[in-house]
C-alpha cells in the first residue's frame, strides 16, 4: 500500500510555521541577550555611583588627598607628595567650601594644616564644587582649576601653624623670635622646638653670611627712593660680597628702617619698619609659615587666618610610595 502524499500547500505551511517559530525563538533569545548586557552596564554603573560615593564621602568628611603645589614645607613636605589630610579632626565642611561642623578640637601650635588661599579668586560655587568632586574622586590627580595658561591655580595651602592668638613675632636675619602671651621676654623658635621636643627641620637657604650685603642693598634702595648719594661703603659691601640667596624680608627691613631713621618723625615709616620685620596674631587667628623659610610664600605675606577655616591637618603621605609615611 502506498504513502499517502502530503499536499505541497501544508508542506509550505509546516515551513512557513517553523521559520515564524525559529525567528521568535531568535528575537527572545536577542532581548534576553540585550537585557542581560543591559542588566551588566547597569549594575557596572550602580557599582561605580556606589563607590563614588563612598570616595566622596570619605573625601569630604574623613580623609581627603591632596597634592604639594611647592617647596614651601621642605623637608618635612616635598613638592609633589600626594599626602591625605584628616578633615574630621577640626570639623569637615558639610558641602565643599560651605559651612562647617562643629569641633572640641581646635588646631594646635606646630600642626601641619591645611586652608584656602586668602589670595585665591574664586569662579564661582558651581566650578568650585565640580572642581573639588573631580579633584576627590582622582585622589588629587586630576586638578581642572587652572589659569588662562594653562597653569595649575593653588587653591589651598599646606602650612605649619606656626603663630598662635597672642603672640608677637620678630624676624632677625631669617631666624623667627616669639613673645608669646603673657610673656615679657623673646624666644628663639628653634630652642622653643627643641625645649618641647618638635623633630620636624626649618630648612633655611640664605647662610648667614649673605645677610650684610642684602642688609646693605635694602639701604641702597632707600637712597635711591629718597633721591640721596648713597655712601661707598654700601656699595663695596655689595661689590666684596655676591648675593646668592634673597630674604625679602631682610632687605625690606632694611630699607624702611633707614627711611625711619632719616623721617623719625614719620608715622607711616615707622609703622612700616616694623610691619616689615614682625607680625602680631589676633585671638581667633594662626600664622601659618612654610617649614623651608626662605622659599615659602605664607603668612609672612597674605597675614593670618582664622582659626575656624581651617579644613584639616595632614595626617600622612602615599605617594611616592618610598615616602610613603606619617606627618609631623
Amino acid at each position: 500500500m502506498s504513502k499517502k502524499q502530503v499536499h505541497p500547500f501544508f508542506i509550505s505551511l509546516q515551513c512557513f510555521s517553523e521559520s515564524i517559530l525559529t525567528r521568535r525563538r531568535a528575537v527572545k533569545r536577542m532581548r534576553k541577550e540585550k537585557q542581560r548586557l543591559k542588566n551588566t552596564l547597569v549594575d557596572w554603573a550602580e557599582a561605580f555611583i556606589w563607590a563614588a560615593g563612598v570616595v566622596l564621602l570619605i573625601n569630604q568628611y574623613l580623609f581627603q588627598a591632596y597634592q604639594i603645589p611647592s617647596g614651601s614645607m621642605i623637608d618635612t613636605l616635598l613638592e609633589k607628595d600626594r599626602i591625605f589630610v584628616n578633615k574630621l579632626i577640626y570639623g569637615p565642611e558639610i558641602l565643599p567650601g560651605l559651612g562647617k561642623l562643629p569641633s572640641p578640637v581646635k588646631p594646635k601650635r606646630e600642626d601641619v594644616i591645611i586652608f584656602e588661599s586668602p589670595e585665591y579668586f574664586s569662579n564661582g560655587p558651581v566650578f568650585d564644587i565640580a572642581q573639588r568632586i573631580i579633584y576627590m574622586l582622582t585622589l588629587s590627580f586630576i586638578d581642572i582649576d587652572k589659569d588662562e595658561g594653562g597653569n595649575q591655580r593653588v587653591h589651598f595651602l599646606i602650612k605649619r601653624a606656626a603663630g598662635m592668638g597672642g603672640d608677637w613675632i620678630e624676624t632677625r636675619r631669617g631666624e623667627l623670635y616669639f613673645r608669646f602671651a603673657g610673656e615679657n621676654r623673646w624666644k628663639n623658635e628653634r630652642d622653643y622646638l627643641a625645649e618641647r621636643g618638635f623633630t620636624h627641620n626649618l630648612s633655611r637657604l640664605v647662610k648667614e653670611d649673605q645677610y650684610p650685603a642684602m642688609e646693605a642693598k635694602g639701604r641702597l634702595d632707600a637712597y635711591m627712593i629718597l633721591g640721596l648719594n648713597p655712601p661707598e661703603e654700601l656699595s663695596e659691601t655689595l661689590r666684596a660680597q655676591r648675593i646668592h640667596g634673597i630674604d625679602q624680608f631682610a632687605i625690606a627691613s632694611a630699607l624702611y628702617a633707614f627711611r625711619r631713621e632719616a623721617f623719625p618723625h614719620n608715622s607711616r615709616y615707622r609703622a612700616q619698619a616694623v610691619q616689615q620685620r614682625s607680625w602680631y596674631v589676633p585671638e581667633g587667628r594662626i600664622l601659618p609659615l612654610g617649614d623651608n623659610r626662605d622659599s615659602s610664600h605664607d603668612g609672612r605675606v597674605f597675614g593670618t587666618v582664622k582659626a575656624s577655616k581651617i579644613l584639616g591637618r595632614g595626617a600622612f603621605k602615599y605617594w611616592p610610595h618610598t615616602r610613603l609615611g606619617g606627618i609631623r
